[in-house]
């Protein structure tokens, strides 16, 4: 196990229940257990103060070595939560009550093929479901990840794995029509990772998911459009939870609602809800619409 002291801007509930997400689940004492890197883990946080957003870090099942090498990115450590909140609410009330609701919300650093499949899962899917479907898909594809406090966990499947599938081998899922989406687009992903650079002319230019960050965020967007079952609200859940792309504004039925509700935005006009978010969140976007969507199922629940 390791410990950290004084972390900021923090709440695991706020962080694993804004829909970023999918691996990880909350145990009795609020603790949550998942998978990332191919190894179970238990994270806990304690809070200085009751209801503080201060406080200690612990993290089971992981070495400081991982820590730095993984862990700390994957939990954004090192960005200042505190100066972005300020940015965000400034010249704006509504954020800053949207603020209030998640104080703790940090963006996840996710691996990019892990996350580009599960929003493509998450398509006219309810978050229960899309979690079902994920944990059934690492049992049966991917590779043992290790026992953890008696329960045997997996790692995510490789897109080779899963490049070589029919539809027939993932009907156990329910994935529907996405079955199709995700055996498509990783024999894509195998291809432009073997082979990066310029494809045809029927496709965008060819990148390679290992070196995904590196690119700028409309080329990411202009491939990922382009692979199988990748729209623009999933391309941006994408950039902005696998590519650490905070400008990236998705834009599904809960943050719609919450466009129209609070800032009286036509609920089936996206495009000036993107243009409001370029004009007004800026390069915050995608951290803007996590308050924002958390603050909405918090009123609605």
């Amino acid at each position: 196990m390791i410990v950290k002291e004084k972390i900021k801007d923090f709440n695991l509930d706020h962080i694993f229940d804004c829909g970023q997400c999918f691996r990880w689940n909350r145990e009795a004492d609020g603790r949550y257990t998942g998978v990332a890197f191919g190894k179970p883990a238990a994270l806990k946080f304690e809070p200085y103060e009751e209801g503080g957003f201060e406080g200690k870090l612990s993290i089971d099942n992981i070495t400081e070595e991982e820590f730095q090498q993984y862990w700390q990115d994957y939990l954004d450590l090192q960005q200042d939560y505190g100066q972005i909140k300020a940015v965000l609410a400034e010249k704006d009330p509504v954020m800053a009550e949207a603020i209030k609701s998640g104080q703790g919300i940090r963006i996840l650093r996710q691996e990019p093929w892990e996350t580009l499949v599960s929003f493509i899962i998450s398509q006219n899917n309810n978050i229960p479901r899309i979690k079902k479907c994920i944990e059934a898909l690492c049992e049966l594809f991917g590779k043992p990840a290790g026992n953890y406090n008696g329960k045997e966990y997996f790692a995510f499947p490789e897109a080779q794995v899963l490049a070589e599938l029919s539809a027939e081998d993932l009907a156990p899922i329910r994935l529907g029509y996405r079955a199709k989406y995700i055996i498509e687009t990783a024999k894509r992903v195998v291809a432009d990772d073997r082979n990066p650079g310029q494809g045809d002319d029927s496709q965008k230019e060819r990148v390679s998911l290992k070196d995904f960050c590196q690119i700028d965020t409309l080329q990411g967007y202009e491939y990922l459009t382009s692979l199988c079952g990748v729209g623009p609200k999933v391309a941006n859940c994408i950039l902005l939870f696998g590519m650490a792309k905070y400008e990236s504004f998705p834009i599904d039925v809960w943050v719609r609602r919450v466009m129209n509700r609070l800032y009286g935005i036509d609920e089936n006009d996206m495009k000036s809800m993107a243009k409001y978010a370029d004009e007004n969140f800026g390069r915050y976007g995608g951290i803007a619409q996590q308050y924002l969507f958390y603050h909405i199922r918090q009123l609605e629940k």
